[in-house]
């Protein structure tokens, strides 16, 4: 079942928050045991809009640990420099990988070879349960509630990811507070047809 987790951070305003289910939990225990990572170092992957940006921030405020985002941007000899340095310190560093899978690959061979040998870990796609409390997570943030009659209609026919939920969150609010009315069924169906193109199966199923 999925949870929340508060976390120390400001976003959008609120206390940073995320959900925590079958895709991320086994990343944020890792997350926790930085000091049974090879070399103290892991790399954090996953998809659009998954919370790895804010995984990583935590972990810096939570560990003193160093986090480094968007690492495939970092020229390859600075960050092989901060690798060297967080060693000698003897504290945990986190390189957080936003290109997409086998979108980065490190020329510098000292750095892929201790790269190579560090902790991957990568946040995976969510099951019905974290969908559902993701969905209600983006509602809350933007002031408005989808109960469970929401998700259980919006769960089997958004785009079953992070950026999805998130997505069609934000198509409700929208078409809501176009029509000056509260996101009910026809408003669910109508921000559905707008992300998925219309006359996609299964938008006026049971």
């Amino acid at each position: 079942m999925a949870r929340q987790i508060p976390l120390p951070l400001a976003v959008a305003s609120e206390p940073g928050r995320i959900v925590v289910g079958n895709a991320n939990a086994t990343v944020l225990d890792a997350l926790g045991q930085s000091a049974h990572w090879p070399y103290r170092t892991a790399l954090l992957a996953g998809p659009p809009r998954s919370g790895k940006s804010l995984l990583a921030r935590w972990f810096a405020a939570s560990t003193g640990g160093e986090a480094i985002d968007d690492v495939e941007r970092v020229d390859e000899t600075d960050l092989f420099h901060r690798w060297n340095r967080t060693q000698e310190m003897g504290s945990p560093l986190l390189l957080v990988v936003n290109a997409p899978a086998g979108g980065w690959t490190v020329r510098l061979p000292d750095l892929a070879s201790r790269l190579g040998a560090a902790l991957h870990l990568e946040i995976g796609t969510p099951d019905d349960a974290m969908l559902a409390d993701l969905i209600a997570l983006h509602a809350e943030r933007r002031g408005f509630a989808l109960g469970p009659d929401a998700a259980a209609y919006l769960v089997p026919r958004v785009e079953r990811s992070h950026l999805g939920a998130e997505q069609i969150v934000a198509t409700i609010d929208r078409l809501s507070l176009e029509r000056k009315q509260p996101p009910t069924l026809s408003i669910w169906r109508d921000a559905l047809e707008e992300l998925r193109g219309p006359g996609q199966p299964g938008l006026f199923g049971d």
